[in-house]
């Protein structure tokens, strides 16, 4: 498979999310895996990609949260295709505890940042949506899991993080776990503020972080 094609389905794949379309995600999912082109690299370089730059529009107020759902529905449809053809790495390599703070129900980007992480060998305990920060604390005490990641589309939400970290020195036992955030209006400088060990722009980036704190 040439470069060119394959940026080139990555570039559609991308689109048809961006676009509301489910049919042709599927068959352009479908495509990629009869082509040999690697199931993870589609979903991060094309149906993720769509879902970023959906998240902008969203921002922008270009789209809605009608609009953003219809595009979560055509990522969910090339995801159902790819999702059986991902290489899954038979270790484990830690365990996360993985949710969407308090006071946010989108979950979208959280889903994929899961989907990731299990697909490259650690375990997820999913706390879903809108958890409030005493949950995130109490789950990762009762799994005894190696880290906390968090994440959230709404600027609203972020101080709920920042809780999080505050209960886990209350306890004395921020040193237990690594605590990572992302989503739409999280920086790294907001993460270094809260005193979070890592930031994630999007699901690559979350995968990377957890193998160099973990």
């Amino acid at each position: 498979m040439v470069g060119g094609q394959k940026e080139e389905y990555f570039q559609q794949l991308s689109d048809a999310v961006v676009d509301m379309d489910e049919e042709k995600a599927a068959a352009l999912a479908a495509a990629v895996i009869e082509r040999g082109i690697d199931a993870f690299e589609a979903i991060d370089k094309g149906l993720s990609d769509g879902m970023a730059r959906v998240g902008v529009l969203y921002e922008e107020e270009e789209y809605f949260i009608p609009e953003l759902l219809l595009c979560a529905e055509a990522m969910y449809a090339g995801l159902e295709v790819l999702k059986p053809h991902l290489k899954t790495n038979g270790e484990n390599k830690g365990k996360i505890v993985i949710g969407v703070i308090e006071g946010d129900t989108h979950d979208i980007g959280k889903n994929i940042v899961k989907m990731m992480l299990e697909t490259t060998g650690y375990q997820l305990i999913d706390l879903g949506r809108d958890v409030p920060p005493q949950k995130f604390v109490a789950a990762a005490k009762a799994e005894q899991a190696q880290m906390i990641a968090m994440a959230t589309l709404m600027s609203t939400t972020m101080e709920g993080m920042a809780q999080v970290i505050r209960l886990l020195e209350a306890e004395s036992i921020r040193d237990l776990f690594k605590v990572i955030v992302g989503g739409g209006p999280v920086s790294a400088a907001f993460a270094r503020r809260i005193g979070a060990d890592g930031y994630a722009a999007n699901a690559t980036e979350a995968v990377r972080v957890a193998k160099e704190l973990l």
